[in-house]
């Protein structure tokens, strides 16, 4: 089982306290804009790097539009990791890009 967290809701907490957010996009995608301090883990592989994640830390994960996020929660909830998918992705993103 996952969280969900609304885009506005997830500015606001990322504006207030340090979290650990992975971005599931392509290496492409991330490398074209991201937001500061994401932590890079593309859907297509994230079997073979799950194990780079903390299972005691908190995750936030985002993609463009919010879909690989969920697949990606989905699966990492089932690993056992904690997780909440920020719903909109980077396409709801109003902060700045890096």
């Amino acid at each position: 089982m996952y969280q969900s967290i609304t885009m506005p809701e997830f500015e606001q907490l990322w504006k207030k306290t340090p979290v650990k957010l992975v971005d599931v996009r392509e290496a492409d995608e991330f490398a074209h804009a991201h937001v500061d301090g994401a932590i890079s883990m593309p859907l297509s592989g994230l079997e073979d790097t799950v194990d780079q994640l903390d299972k005691d830390g908190n995750y936030y994960v985002m993609c463009l539009s919010g879909a690989r996020s969920m697949a990606a929660c989905q699966y990492l909830a089932s690993k056992g990791y904690k997780v909440t998918n920020v719903m909109g992705g980077i396409s709801a993103w109003r902060g700045e890009v890096v």
